[in-house]
């Protein structure tokens, strides 16, 4: 079992005398030198650092694949959840608010609680006619793709910040309108963005591509894929 979590090198040693790091792959195979059936996992990277938490999040999934057993793992972290689950429950003050793969829970989320709590996005107001969907202040039309929804409603929106663009885009995104840009933030592999509908409506936050500079004021057309748009209660 050492040699599974990769401690064979430092077999003499007290687990005290290891690294964070370490320890929890000491803790980890003491669970699973009994070859449990059910292995249940509680916030087990809490303590560690960034780069020890994705270290040790591979390592349980590498594990989990090994030995094919189910794995319960309780985590406040999202990054964490997407990476070694196949399915996850996404739990709000002890109500089950929706249980899926991970593609579907960031794609498809049903309630407003899951779009906001799995990764970053837009909610926003729109309303829903003839299978279409229409976003207060702009002037184009998104296609609901299948999602359930009554004839005509108002709802709440789902919109990913890299499912809206800035300026003339193709790959099956739609022209929406003209928004200006209200603010933004350098994040190195990203520019994040704030902009408001010309026509007045919700603001909406756009990641963009380093090279894609604008200045606050600066007015350009949005388009949205509607693969990042969710109808959600």
């Amino acid at each position: 079992m050492l040699d599974l979590v990769k401690l064979e090198a430092v077999a003499q040693r007290y687990p005290a005398e290891l690294s964070g790091g370490q320890q929890q792959r000491v803790a980890l195979a003491r669970a699973m030198v009994v070859r449990p059936e059910v292995l249940l996992l509680d916030e087990p990277l809490s303590n560690l650092d960034a780069n020890l938490r994705e270290e040790m999040a591979g390592e349980i999934r590498r594990l989990h694949d090994e030995f094919n057993f189910t794995t319960v793992y309780v985590t406040h972290d999202q990054t964490e959840a997407m990476t070694i689950s196949d399915r996850i429950a996404v739990l709000n003050l002890g109500k089950l608010e929706q249980i899926d793969t991970p593609w579907n829970l960031y794609n498809r989320p049903r309630t407003r609680f899951v779009a906001g709590f799995i990764g970053q996005t837009n909610l926003v107001e729109g309303h829903v006619r003839d299978g279409q969907i229409r976003l207060r202040g702009l002037e184009g039309v998104l296609p609901m793709g299948g999602q359930a929804a009554a004839a005509s409603a108002d709802m709440r929106i789902s919109i990913r910040p890299q499912s809206l663009f800035l300026g003339p885009q193709g790959n099956g995104a739609l022209p929406m309108g003209a928004v200006s840009v209200v603010a933004r933030t350098y994040l190195g592999e990203y520019w994040d963005y704030l902009v408001r509908p010309t026509a007045g409506g919700d603001e909406l936050k756009v990641h963009a591509p380093p090279s894609s500079v604008l200045d606050v004021g600066h007015e350009s057309l949005l388009s949205i894929d509607p693969a990042g748009v969710a109808l959600v209660s």
